[in-house]
């Protein structure tokens, strides 16, 4: 009895110590994941599943290396940056993915607005000004281990997607060929490949990852390294940090791309089986939880996306503030410290939000426009990539936590296949 109580309760400290990594890969299946892997469903049927075992371990390693880049350094990826890169370059660099956040944000809120109104027709901008509105309220307001506690149960909205799968006819011989089988199309409309890379190694979560190791580090010290209370509240040991962390990242990771199969399979059978081979709105999105909620699967879509938006727009704009503040040297900031301790975090915060929100009014089709968030993602990614491999595999930087083996070759294996993926893009456009 007293060795099961031992076991519950290192168990609930291994799950406490989950964060990060586990926000992160929810987060990567945002609105505009979910569209992008449905308009992947729909138009290709099967034909795109096996990316998403291809981009597995090269998620985790990038994820990985940036979580560790921040627990040696102590230091989110942009200020590991200053003073290593040409600052005009720097600049320009983080303005761009500061763009692109702000669009992918703007997306995401437009196709919240769009659902939400499925279900009671208030104007569109009435609906954005709302969740604009609470996704603000959240991060001010709460403290960073609120906050992260709270996103970790919106991660469960996504689990209807895998449900649905188990309730239609799927032919499962087929879903196994497509999914470890590759198959390629020189068509201009399977460039969608190059949004569904995007959409999954996004830019955003290498940053946001970093920043909340930094963030996560500091709470560690408060409540004890890795969840275990036992460590010194002064100092934390990186073996042990790096080993929850890369638990953490990998049932992250790992999870994201469950549920980015499972909605392909199923958009594969409901939709592309029955002559759906593109999705213009939120109401034929809404018809693939149709099998599993009936009538109610406008309300169930609209709740996952809703859900999950309100876990990704707070993840884009957060991302976008620490770069900004980290390449203006600005000294106090992050979702740790209240808005007394950074207002000017905060007020960057808003900013990148409501521009977010602007972008959102450019009258772009709200699937259309979260495909196109999904592409430029994929346009940034490889500068990212890059960087943190230049960064983690400096041995005056990193000491002994450089990258090994595994790591070094996954890693410019996803720079190489994001590179030519935009090769491949032009090439086709």
């Amino acid at each position: 009895m007293c060795n099961t109580y031992k076991e519950m309760e290192r168990l609930r400290k291994f799950f406490k110590s989950l964060g990060p990594g586990l926000v992160s890969g929810a987060s990567d299946d945002d609105p505009s994941g979910i569209a992008t892997y449905m308009q992947a469903g729909a138009a290709f049927g099967l034909g795109l599943l096996w990316t998403l075992v291809l981009t597995l371990p090269l998620m985790i390693a990038v994820q990985e290396a940036s979580a560790r880049l921040a627990l040696v350094t102590k230091h989110g990826y942009v200020k590991n940056l200053k003073g290593r890169v040409w600052a005009p370059l720097l600049w320009i660099g983080v303005a761009l993915f500061a763009c692109v956040n702000m669009f992918n944000l703007g997306a995401d809120l437009e196709f919240m607005a769009a659902s939400a109104s499925m279900l009671y027709p208030l104007p569109n901008w009435l609906w954005l000004s709302i969740f604009v509105a609470t996704t603000l309220l959240l991060q001010i307001f709460l403290t960073y281990k609120q906050y992260a506690k709270y996103l970790k149960w919106l991660c469960l909205f996504l689990l209807a997607y895998v449900a649905v799968a188990f309730t239609i006819k799927i032919d499962w011989p087929a879903v196994a060929y497509a999914t470890f089988v590759p198959s390629f199309q020189l068509t201009s409309e399977f460039g969608l490949l190059f949004a569904v890379l995007g959409t999954t190694i996004s830019p955003y979560l290498m940053v946001w990852q970093a920043a909340q190791e930094v963030e996560q580090d500091k709470q560690d010290l408060v409540d004890g390294c890795g969840g275990n209370e036992e460590h010194s509240t002064k100092t934390c040991n990186i073996d042990d940090q790096l080993h929850v962390r890369r638990m953490d990242v990998g049932i992250g990771m790992t999870a994201s791309n469950v549920v980015a199969w499972f909605i392909i399979v199923t958009a594969a059978f409901v939709l592309s089986a029955h002559g759906i081979h593109e999705i213009t709105s939120p109401a034929e999105a809404a018809l693939v939880l149709e099998p599993i909620a009936g009538k109610y699967a406008f309300l169930l879509f609209t709740v996952g996306i809703i859900g999950t938006g309100l876990l990704a727009v707070p993840i884009l704009s957060g991302s976008a503030a620490y770069a900004i503040a980290s390449v203006t040297g600005l000294k106090r900031y992050g979702l740790s410290k209240t808005w007394r301790q950074a207002p000017v975090f905060y007020l960057i915060l808003i900013a990148v939000t409501l521009a977010g929100a602007l972008s959102a009014s450019f009258g772009l089709n709200p699937v259309r426009a979260l495909i196109y968030a999904a592409l430029g993602n994929a346009l940034l990614a490889p500068v990212l990539i890059l960087s943190i491999i230049l960064l983690t595999s400096n041995k005056k930087l990193m000491g002994r936590f450089v990258n090994g083996r595994v790591s070094t070759v996954l890693l410019w294996m996803t720079f190489s296949i994001m590179s030519a993926a935009i090769l491949f893009w032009f090439i086709l456009n």
